[in-house]
């Protein structure tokens, strides 16, 4: 399997864990300051940037733009669990190439149109992913709640702090 792919599906399968040890109510809890978003708006902006990325339109092109904004998955951990499976399925299904694609998105300036690669999209996904994972990191620490995984909203490349005592 591509490194890519199976980074992917590394960094996604974290939300699958989380997702089992969420409540709905944990899920769509939208009370802390200073954004009020929830974790499930969070895991579904997430899932809607994967279901556009895995999806070509009728040019031929990826729009990022065109996002689905399946709101189910906000209060609901199992209907954002079925949503995460059918995206790894097609993700581990997807043939990548070096072949150049045009990705349309709105960086703040209106509609543009964005030569890449498939893999550089899909790394583009991840480090996203990743970034809103810190986010949910934040939203579970203000609601007190624990997760078993320590390196949940880290970057790979993010030095892990070395604890020492003091003689």
């Amino acid at each position: 399997m591509n490194e890519i792919i199976a980074s992917t599906l590394q960094t996604l399968q974290k939300s699958k864990s989380l997702l089992s040890s969420l409540s709905n109510e944990e899920l769509a809890n939208d009370s802390i300051s200073p954004y009020y978003s929830s974790i499930g708006s969070h895991i579904r902006h997430i899932y809607d940037f994967y279901d556009c990325a895995l999806n070509f339109n009728d040019e031929g092109e990826i729009d990022l733009t065109a996002r689905k904004r399946n709101f189910s998955c906000e209060s609901n951990c199992g209907l954002a669990v079925d949503y995460l499976d059918r995206l790894i399925n097609k993700l581990r299904d997807l043939n990548i190439t070096n072949n150049s694609i045009i990705v349309n998105d709105d960086l703040g300036c209106g509609k543009i149109k964005i030569e890449y690669t498939y893999s550089a999209l899909l790394a583009q996904a991840n480090s996203h992913t990743i970034h809103h994972y810190a986010i949910i990191n934040y939203i579970l620490d203000r609601l007190n709640i624990t997760i078993e995984d320590s390196d949940f909203g880290y970057n790979p490349t993010t030095p892990k702090k070395v604890l020492s005592t003091k003689v």
